[in-house]
């Protein structure tokens, strides 16, 4: 086959309006497409689909940490909340989320990827808009546990069309590009609420600012319904021989190319044993107590280092800075450095793990120092995309790969739920016993990379002693056993990056 290569240039024909069964696994074995066509498709796919999902992702962190800026903008004090009745605002959401995301798994196999989220998007807008409705305690339960349900699919579901879509060395930069919309939310949304609390307006300035991110969100999701592709084998912004080509540059991926729209009951089993898929959703749980709780009560906090309402909204916009920068570091080391996945996202934990030291140890007298502090525990944000790329490019089969990111989102939402409830009302604005509960969150998700990492390695040198190195593999062989739909547990040539 490796002289096949040089051969023409031209790919199989493929009819136009074509569904995933029509383009066979011959065509996609033996197209013969040169490196300029694979960067021109690849070109094509970065410019199309990576703006629909940083837009998207930007939108959901902008709505998530909207109920922390409504507390500057009164909703506290108009709803009438006591005790620890905001927290569980808070906690509420990812209960919501928690709930839906086994079954979104499913629905993200089932359903056309693309058209299940655009209409996951489109609900949420219009649960958000429903949160400048709220009454009090009980209807804003409500709205936050069902923002929770319609925002389960977004972030799994992006995972899984970026792993369709790029190379395995693709996908960190790839995932680090649209998860910049969360530091860019951080940026922006600030500003947003800013403005909106200066405003001379009759409606409460909450309320407008749920109604005015909900309806944003909601046309979001009509553009996704038009333009987000289900796979390669559909994506309509591609021509017929385009889609081959997308479809031939990842079978090295050894993860699967071709979604089916089924549900494969045994690779769902193998998940739920494979130690990688527990050491990544152990990680997830403990680093997201404190996000969890920073998300959450970010701005009570930095309101209690002595700023006014308006300025704390400001003056948490750097910790989006912050995150920004450790998104593009880890884009460009992940991309060029090899194995380095697992060793900068510890580097990012530990740099969190100082900045909230920085917290707990430092007085208000040096509110900056404090405040700096927050900005720097930010950074462990640029951990998610690495993590989903590490589910993208090691979770072979297409339902294996869904149902670690439904267990890595369970463990995401746990750790949400709890971060909030360390946060009592009497300990405040010091709150010494949930600082101390973030602390322990960062250490011990160190210690979770720290397993993960000698895990992969162990395992890779286990079968190369019992199967010999990756390279003895003849390509024609790689090539068919890749497009199979089969995980990495079935795949003996299969090697785990880390």
């Amino acid at each position: 086959m490796g002289d096949e290569k040089h051969g023409s240039s031209t790919p199989p024909v493929v009819e136009e309006g074509d569904s995933n069964s029509s383009i066979q696994v011959g065509d996609i074995i033996h197209v013969h497409a040169t490196p300029e066509q694979e960067a021109q498709v690849l070109r094509k796919i970065d410019w199309f689909i990576l703006p629909l999902m940083g837009f998207c992702y930007m939108l959901q962190y902008t709505d998530k940490v909207s109920l922390g800026y409504s507390t500057q903008l009164g909703l506290i004090k108009d709803l009438k909340l006591h005790g620890t009745e905001y927290s569980w605002t808070s906690s509420v959401f990812y209960f919501g989320y928690l709930g839906w995301s086994w079954p979104s798994s499913y629905l993200s196999v089932r359903f056309p990827l693309g058209r299940y989220l655009a209409v996951s998007v489109m609900l949420w807008g219009v649960v958000l808009m429903c949160h400048g409705a709220a009454k009090g305690f009980a209807s804003l339960m409500a709205a936050r546990f069902f923002l929770g349900v319609t925002e389960s699919a977004v972030a799994p579901g992006f995972a899984l069309l970026t792993g369709m879509f790029y190379k395995r060395k693709e996908q960190p930069s790839r995932m680090s590009i649209w998860f910049i919309g969360n530091g860019v939310a951080n940026v922006v949304s600030g500003v947003i609420a800013y403005g909106i609390g200066k405003a001379d307006t009759s409606l409460q300035p909450w309320r407008l600012l749920f109604l005015i991110l909900g309806t944003v969100t909601f046309c979001w999701g009509i553009v996704l319904l038009f333009l987000l592709p289900d796979s390669p084998s559909k994506a309509r912004f591609l021509t017929p021989g385009e889609r081959v080509i997308a479809l031939h540059r990842t079978l090295d991926n050894k993860t699967g190319v071709m979604d089916e729209d089924t549900f494969n009951i045994s690779q769902m089993w193998e998940a739920l044993r494979d130690p990688q898929a527990w050491f990544l959703a152990l990680y997830q749980f403990c680093v997201n107590i404190p996000n969890g709780g920073v998300t959450s009560f970010n701005s009570i906090i930095v309101n209690g280092f002595g700023f006014s309402p308006l300025t704390t909204l400001l003056v948490q916009m750097p910790g989006g800075a912050f995150q920004l920068g450790g998104l593009a570091t880890m884009a460009l080391v992940t991309t060029y450095v090899k194995n380095s996945r697992l060793p900068m996202m510890i580097v990012m934990v530990v740099l969190s793990l100082i900045g909230m030291i920085m917290v707990y140890t430092i007085n208000n007298e040096h509110r900056y120092a404090r405040l700096s502090g927050l900005w720097l525990a930010a950074i462990f944000g640029a951990d998610i995309p690495i993590s989903l790329s590490l589910i993208a490019s090691n979770c072979g089969g297409f339902t294996k790969k869904a149902t670690v990111n439904a267990m890595f989102f369970v463990a995401y939402c746990t750790g949400n739920i709890i971060g909030p409830q360390f946060f009592y009302t009497r300990e405040s604005p010091r709150y010494p016993t949930g600082i101390k509960a973030l602390l322990c969150g960062f250490a011990l998700g160190v210690f979770f990379l720290f397993c993960l990492w000698f895990y992969y390695i162990y395992e890779n040198r286990r079968r190369d002693k019992k199967y010999g190195p990756p390279t003895q593999i003849s390509e024609t062989e790689e090539l068919e056993e890749d497009i199979s739909n089969k995980t990495d547990m079935e795949l003996i040539h299969f090697r785990y990056l880390r």
